[in-house]
């Protein structure tokens, strides 16, 4: 188990390092109401990289980080524990790769609702930027500060203004930014929601994660065996090449991902906390897709799809290399 979560955590890391801007990209493109700010993608790196710099494309990055070695490690350490459990004689049955899915995406998300909840606060604020203004809601509006217009700036945002409070628009000729951390944002919720406000859109995380599971490793065992000899379900680390098990990971997670994206749409709407002037907010699941189905149409359950697709593949790509790399165990041969 040690050598699972080593494995699981470095591959974590690393996958989040390389797509971070991209899963930036999805989770803007998904909250857009409205008025479209971002045409697509590219739009929105480019915007992003204007407004906020290079590094804003990293806007909640370090939350991200941290977490998701825990949150890697349990899915992908308890994915084959489960396998080993439910494996008679070396073989394991579809039923059995389904259920293992099941229960890795089910342990995954007492990790997984509050790093997604602090990482969407984070990385939605330079949206509200862009668009001009912002609706102030809750205790978190102490979060926020108003600064001068973009075009009186030289250099980069400083939090030194005075947060508004209550229910209120933007001035004329003021913007609007986000500077807290991952931490004060905790804190606050801590303070004011107590330990479930940490847990916001717990069921939605659930419905994304459990179906993904459910499809993304039956159908990466599948494809990470393909072309291999003997049985489909034993040590698969003994017969996958690291570029097979990356192709793999890449596939099955983009198909995985693009499936459930409906799901995603919904739990980014219901974990952010701030809504731009005229934006919904959303009492629960239903609520949620029942507002967007009739305001917004059918397709908008698919915002974001190319951009999480581009963000899950090469993310569990490299999360299966890695982690069939066996960077774990050569660790803890290290350690003695």
């Amino acid at each position: 188990l040690p050598a699972k979560l080593i494995n699981g955590g470095v591959a974590g890391l690393v996958g989040v390092t390389c797509v971070f801007p991209i899963d930036l990209a999805k989770t803007r493109l998904q909250n857009q109401q409205g008025a479209r700010v971002y045409s697509g993608m590219l739009d929105c790196l480019t915007k992003t990289v204007r407004m906020e710099g290079y590094f804003g494309m990293y806007r909640g990055a370090a939350v991200n980080l941290t977490l998701v070695t825990p949150e890697k490690a349990i899915k992908l350490a308890s994915n084959d524990i489960f396998r080993q459990y439910l494996s008679h004689d070396g073989k394991l049955p579809l039923w059995g790769e389904i259920l293992a899915g099941c229960g890795a995406g089910t342990c995954q998300v007492v990790v997984t609702t509050p790093m997604e909840m602090l990482k969407i606060q984070l990385q939605d604020a330079g949206r509200l930027v862009e668009d001009g203004v912002i609706q102030w809601c809750g205790s978190i509006e102490a979060l926020y500060v108003s600064i001068p217009p973009v075009a009186q700036r030289s250099g980069p945002v400083s939090a030194s203004a005075p947060a508004p409070t209550g229910s209120q628009a933007v001035q004329p000729g003021h913007t609007t930014t986000y500077r807290p951390s991952g931490l004060s944002i905790t804190l606050e919720l801590l303070r004011t929601k107590g330990f479930k406000g940490l847990y916001r859109g717990i069921g939605a995380t659930l419905l994304r994660d459990i179906p993904f599971s459910m499809i993304y490793f039956p159908l990466f065992a599948k494809l990470n065996a393909v072309g291999r000899k003997g049985d489909l379900h034993g040590n698969l680390r003994d017969r996958a090449s690291f570029l097979q098990s990356f192709m793999a990971g890449c596939a099955a997670g983009s198909v995985a991902a693009v499936t459930v994206t409906p799901l995603d749409v919904i739990k980014t709407r219901i974990q952010t906390l701030q809504k731009g002037v005229g934006e919904d907010s959303y009492r629960g699941i239903i609520d949620c897709t029942r507002r967007i189905l009739s305001r917004e149409g059918l397709l908008a359950f698919l915002k974001g799809a190319t951009c999480r697709a581009l963000v899950i593949a090469p993310l569990f790509g490299i999360a299966q290399g890695v982690y069939f790399l066996g960077i774990g165990e050569h660790v803890m041969e290290l350690l003695g």
